[in-house]
């Protein structure tokens, strides 16, 4: 009796492996190997240089990384060359992208990515009215839970974003509400209005704090709180103003702790930072740090040749949202948030002091290292226009620029470097807002519409109309659920994957 022997498909697939593994090494063979030493994005040098094959992957790299940094659990990295990142493989990306030779020593950068994964938004789940003015402001809580809106009809908005409807309306202010921003806790929500004041209002029940802070003598241009790892209670808050000066507020006794008035000029925006400083920019061309303890000036920072209207800190994301993470875990009691911010600002640091970006109506940006120093590092030019807004990712390593040339530079957030222009907008770029994982960048235009970019093609990945009119404002859930944006047609809209 004949042997049976394996089906014809078995054999057919067997060979089909065997001669995938022979192209595989004949290709190994072919391409050879290069000699590469493995560098952090900070700087810091891991292990000998190695000889690695010409066609080595991102994940082969990755699985290497993740054992020569004997780390627990794996963890995501992306990899580049002089900037160039490997996508597909070293030979196609870096030898053959970038003229390389193999027998160059190639660095190659390694830099952590979020271990969580944000999706885009790709549709619009609510188109909310109530607003009678356009919507000028609009913010997330920091756990992403609650979201707030201010107004050109003097109101500040609450809204139930469970069932996409209005939760409070906030009246007080008796002129346009240019600016909102929450509590590093979210136990509070202040609004700068137009009408010189600044308002506090309670977001579990819609109620105003007491009585308006009062004392500027102009509009309110910014706010920003002291940080939760150097105030576990949230109870300072800073306002600057179009009457040149900055006040230190403190919210429990409700009075103000200090006053600074060394610009000449309007103050367009603050920003207090993690080391106990404080940042303003004015239009009197210069940003000035000062002592956010005693409110002293420390330094002033010049080099723009036109008001400076924007600034943006490293370390931002992590400041604005204190305790809270991707994971939604929330602290026992003050002490415990506090400890949990720290780390949190201790890891968006690493080895490198807090970094800054200004923008300006002289179509460049100036980047700083603020607290050692009063040069900039680097002047950044390209904007054909005055720059609107800056922002940097919540990882710190990249930043954008929006500007009224219709267009959003990416740049590199430890060096300054120009990456790549974002085109697509056809009229003035209002804002630009990450998500909390630094893989997707959203943008608000005059032209109506809401973009999102993909940052590792640097290409346009949806196109979000649905405004009426100019989108002046647009947020990020720090959960990265969802997008809020609102502007001219007075219509708030959630956005959700």
């Amino acid at each position: 009796m004949a042997t049976k022997g394996p089906p014809r498909k078995k054999i057919k697939k067997h060979n089909t492996l065997l001669t995938e593994e022979n192209n595989k090494k004949q290709q190994e063979e072919i391409l050879g190997t290069v000699i590469a030493q493995l560098k952090s994005i900070e700087g810091e040098i891991i292990g000998a240089p190695l000889s690695l094959p010409a066609n080595v992957t991102p994940e082969q790299l990755e699985l290497l990384v993740n054992q020569l940094l004997s780390n627990d659990e794996p963890l995501p990295y992306s990899f580049s060359v002089d900037d160039k990142e490997i996508t597909s493989t070293l030979y196609k990306d870096i030898i053959q992208g970038l003229k390389k030779s193999t027998e160059d020593v190639l660095t190659i950068v390694y830099q952590p990515q979020a271990i969580f994964r944000v999706r885009a938004v790709t549709r619009c789940t609510s188109t909310l009215n109530g607003h009678n003015d356009a919507i000028l402001s609009v913010s997330f809580s920091p756990d992403g839970t609650q979201l707030a809106t201010g107004s050109g009809d003097t109101t500040v908005r609450i809204w139930d974003l469970n069932t996409e409807t209005p939760h409070f309306t906030c009246k007080g202010h008796t002129n346009w509400v240019l600016y909102i921003s929450w509590s590093p806790n979210g136990k509070l929500l202040a609004s700068g209005s137009m009408d010189k004041t600044v308002r506090l209002w309670i977001p579990s029940t819609g109620k105003s704090l007491g009585d308006p802070l009062k004392g500027h003598t102009q509009c309110i241009t910014c706010l920003a709180w002291e940080p939760q790892h150097l105030n576990p209670k949230c109870n300072r808050l800073a306002s600057s103003s179009k009457d040149g000066t900055i006040r230190v507020w403190d919210t429990t006794l409700r009075r103000v702790v200090m006053t600074m008035s060394q610009h000449t000029a309007a103050v367009t925006c603050i920003k207090w930072g993690g080391d106990g400083l404080l940042y303003s920019s004015s239009r009197d061309k210069t940003i000035k740090v000062w002592d956010a303890i005693q409110g002293k000036l420390v330094r002033t920072l010049e080099g723009h040749g036109h008001w400076v209207n924007t600034m943006a800190l490293s370390t931002d994301f992590v400041l604005r949202t204190g305790a809270f993470d991707h994971t939604g875990k929330i602290s026992k009691d003050e002490k415990e948030a506090q400890e949990w911010a720290l780390s949190r600002y201790k890891a968006a640091v690493g080895n490198k002091p807090e970094r800054l970006v200004s923008g300006s109506d002289d179509f460049t940006m100036l980047f700083w290292e603020p607290s050692t120093s009063k040069k900039p590092i680097a002047r950044l030019t390209g904007h054909q226009k005055l720059v609107n807004h800056v922002s940097f990712s919540p990882d710190g390593h990249l930043f954008a620029s929006a500007s009224f040339d219709n267009s959003v530079k990416l740049w590199d957030g430890l060096t300054g470097k120009f990456i790549a222009s974002l085109r697509g907008h056809v009229c003035p770029v209002y804002q630009v807002c990450w998500s909390s994982d630094s893989r997707l960048l959203i943008s608000a235009s005059k032209d109506s519409t809401i973009k999102i970019w993909d940052l590792k093609s640097n290409k346009i990945k949806l196109d979000l109309p649905g405004h009426l009119d100019e989108v002046f404002s647009v947020d990020w859930s720090p959960s990265g659920e969802k997008v809020a944006s609102g502007g001219k047609d007075r219509q708030l809209k959630i956005w959700r994957n």
